[in-house]
């Protein structure tokens, strides 16, 4: 049986969405989800009909997102990570985003071909 890897990470915005001074990440939502659909390694990422994941609720705090994706290995979710524009939005987390107490990221391997939801990735962090 081969194997691939879920990623969960969460985030709370610092503002309302709406909000001008999230601009940057809003506004750069699809670039940076392209690039990732795109890039070697990509399997899947939680989106809704918008192409993004910003409306759907893990939690009941409105202002907490959740990304999911998964990868078919670790270096490939990493080379898009550190290694395309991506990173240079990642840089720039805390204008965006309040640092958290809990746990706001986890991977985990799961059967090629399994879909995870967002229970599933609540629960892994």
């Amino acid at each position: 049986m081969s194997f691939h890897l879920a990623n969960i990470n969460i985030a709370r915005f610092r503002y309302e969405p709406e909000d001008p001074r999230l601009g940057d990440f809003v506004d750069n939502l699809a670039l940076i989800n392209g690039l990732g659909e795109t890039s070697e390694g990509f399997v899947w990422r939680l989106k809704d009909d918008t192409g993004n994941a910003m409306a759907l609720r893990v939690y009941d705090d409105p202002r907490i997102i959740v990304n999911m994706s998964v990868w078919t290995s670790l270096e490939t979710l990493q080379a898009f990570a550190y290694r395309t524009e991506h990173v240079q939005f990642f840089r720039r987390w805390l204008e965006w985003f309040a640092p958290h107490a809990e746990p706001a990221l986890a991977l985990w391997w799961v059967p090629a071909g399994h879909i995870p939801d967002g229970r599933e990735g609540r629960d892994r962090l």
